[in-house]
């Protein structure tokens, strides 16, 4: 991007992150989360690093909040209450150390504590008597809001020692008040903000606000020894902070804290990283409104803005065509994504998506992202429209719509074919067998289904591009196996359309037998849970056309009997193995994996630096069983269960 480019974008960025900071700061409404802001003054700050000459004094990125409501009388902070830049990956982190090393040398230590989503507030102290308390406002002044302030329980009349002093905290709602009152605000920050703002305090006295402080204008040497004064004092602070020798133990801390986030009985939205030395924090300095020796490393965002750079149609393993967004990669639920589906033509339609677009993407979980939003303040001009093809990208027939959906109905298709491929590797768990090797296969014709792949040779592999006798080796190795497979992993591999893991698993379990789900009728189908007539007719329709396929298959592998569920299991902490394949274990010798701990449950399985559930499994008597003993667990459970 040039500097007329990126002069453009900022002023756009601009624009709009104000517009939205207003709302919310000022009228207490919001229209985009948290997180779709944060990205956004994220890029703005990349693009004001990389610019400097364009950053000015009233951008964003230099300021803390909106303007100060008239309703309230403005007060003057007894020190400017600064903002916090915000890191997303390790890798942010490494690059906000590289920059203040440049500053001060020296090994730092850090002091790291909650980021709690909710209202910055200071309060001041004279001679151990609090005297005012307010808003941050915009960092220099801020709304005085001492009565509604007095309504909260965590907020002492007077403090432990007769001193002045001004203390800063974070006015928050917690989740059990938020689920009484929430119902008309967005979230629990909301309530806290909109709390504070009423003129009548016995509106604020009725919403059980709570708080927690978190510096001070005392002079001491550390962060650390800040919190303790805190404490000392009789200001409430937050347990969970933790003193770290260097950014492993940051890291450390962060992903500890990340699994006991939805145990806390509060909204946190990551962590708050001090350089722990006061004396090297101030001489670290401030940059526009923000404090080089502090960062706020947030923890994977639910949903996040980047650009659209293009569209791209893919055929799916049943021949669905689906719309493919490729963006300008971003962080996004902790991994870096590039692509996110467009769903259908409804979906691009009320969308009004364009490329080039600035999008909002979610995502939940394992699931694909998805484009959620335009954000149509952002267009430059330069925008184009796109359509959906009205023939497949691979084989050029003409597609069938289906309701909302385009589907390629050639048999022969070979992206249709090519995904068919992937999937049915990928159940069977076939290391080493990528999709690239899976291309080169189908190229030279040595599959045809996936059932030759079982009869591979190491002799098929040698020709082929960056193909060693080893690395042969070991792919037929582990294609040889993978024989043996319990039958709802094969039903799940066939690729039946609207079939997935989940009705494979009822299948299996409702018949036991691959020949009688083949020779079921629509009205048996129908009564095995959440199979569906669509679902029936997918099952029914399928066997007959792959019959030969399926003779084939049959004769390469052997088809485990599926056990019956005989135990349950609740998994706590970081694993070596990824969670996926341990739950297959457990399922393969008929456990169930469960995600809270009940009077249900058997066993707790512990990684490392496991959460909350570990200490409700021990007060319960539930069996504690570490991730190495998890293989002799199976094992006596497989045996108890023969």
């Amino acid at each position: 991007m040039d500097k007329r480019d990126a002069q453009k974008r900022i002023g756009k960025l601009r624009k709009f992150i104000d517009h939205h900071r207003y709302l919310y700061h000022v009228l207490n409404k919001q229209e985009v989360s948290d997180s779709v802001l944060d990205s956004l003054k994220k890029e703005l700050f990349d693009l004001e690093e990389r610019f400097p000459e364009l950053i000015t004094s009233d951008s964003p990125t230099q300021r803390v909040a909106g303007q100060v409501l008239e309703k309230f009388e403005k007060v003057k902070h007894l020190t400017p209450m600064y903002s916090l830049n915000d890191a997303f990956s390790e890798e942010d982190l490494n690059d906000w150390l590289k920059r203040i090393k440049k500053i001060v040398q020296g090994d730092f230590s850090f002091f790291c504590e909650l980021k709690i989503d909710g209202l910055a507030v200071e309060l001041i102290y004279e001679k151990g008597l609090l005297k005012r308390g307010s808003t941050r406002g915009d960092g220099i002044v801020g709304e005085d809001v001492t009565q509604n302030l007095k309504t909260i329980e965590a907020v002492p009349l007077k403090i432990r020692e007769k001193i002045n002093l001004a203390a800063k905290g974070e006015v928050f709602c917690p989740l059990k008040e938020f689920k009484r009152i929430g119902k008309d605000f967005v979230n629990p920050r909301n309530v806290a903000a909109g709390s504070l703002r009423q003129l009548n305090s016995k509106i604020t006295a009725e919403r059980k606000l709570d708080l927690f402080f978190y510096d001070l204008d005392h002079s001491l040497e550390t962060h650390e020894k800040k919190h303790k004064k805190l404490k000392e004092l009789g200001l409430k602070i937050n347990e969970h902070s933790q003193y770290c020798h260097n950014l492993k133990e940051v890291m450390s801390f962060y992903r500890k804290m990340e699994q006991k986030r939805d145990s806390l009985p509060y909204e946190i939205d990551g962590i708050v990283i001090t350089v722990n030395s006061s004396r090297v924090f101030k001489k670290l300095g401030v940059v526009g409104k923000a404090p080089r020796g502090a960062i706020a490393l947030k923890f994977p965002a639910k949903q996040t803005a980047t650009i659209l750079e293009n569209v791209k149609f893919q055929v799916g393993r049943t021949g669905v065509v689906t719309p493919v967004a490729e963006l300008k990669p971003v962080f996004l639920g902790g991994a870096l994504i590039s692509k996110a589906t467009l769903h259908n033509k409804e979906e691009i339609k009320r969308l009004g998506v364009k490329i080039k677009d600035t999008v909002i993407i979610q995502r939940s979980g394992d699931v694909i992202p998805a484009v959620v939003r335009v954000v149509k303040d952002l267009r430059t001009g330069k925008e184009k429209t796109f359509s959906m093809p009205q023939r497949c990208p691979f084989c050029d027939k003409e597609l069938k719509r289906e309701e909302i959906i385009l589907r390629c109905i050639n048999r022969k298709c070979s992206g249709k074919k090519r995904n068919y491929f992937y999937h049915f590797a990928s159940v069977f768990d076939m290391e080493g067998l990528g999709k690239k090797t899976i291309n080169q296969l189908l190229d030279k014709e040595l599959i045809k289904d996936p059932a030759d792949l079982f009869t591979l040779k190491e002799g098929d592999l040698l020709p082929m591009e960056r193909f060693a006798a080893k690395s042969a080796g070991n792919i037929i190795s582990s294609i040889q196996s993978k024989r043996t497979i319990p039958l709802s992993k094969l039903i799940f591999s066939l690729g039946i359309d609207n079939v997935g893991e989940k009705n494979a698993q009822d299948l299996a379990k409702h018949f036991n037998s691959l020949e009688r789900i083949e020779g079921a009728n629509l009205k048996e189908l129908e009564e095995v849970k959440d199979i569906g007539p669509i679902v029936a007719q997918s099952i029914v329709s399928w066997f007959p056309k792959n019959k030969d396929f399926l003779k084939n298959l049959k004769e390469q592998i052997f088809i485990k009997e599926e056990k019956k569920k005989t135990f349950k299991v609740v998994l706590t902490g970081s694993m070596k193995l990824p969670r996926k394949k341990i739950k297959e274990k457990i399922h393969l010798v008929g456990g169930e994996v469960a995600d809270s701990v009940s009077k249900k449950i058997d066993y707790l399985i512990v990684g490392k630096e496991p959460g909350s559930k570990l200490d409700k499994a021990r007060k319960m008597g539930i069996k504690i069983i570490k991730e190495e003993n998890l293989s002799q667990l199976l094992k006596n459970e497989n045996s108890s269960s023969s």
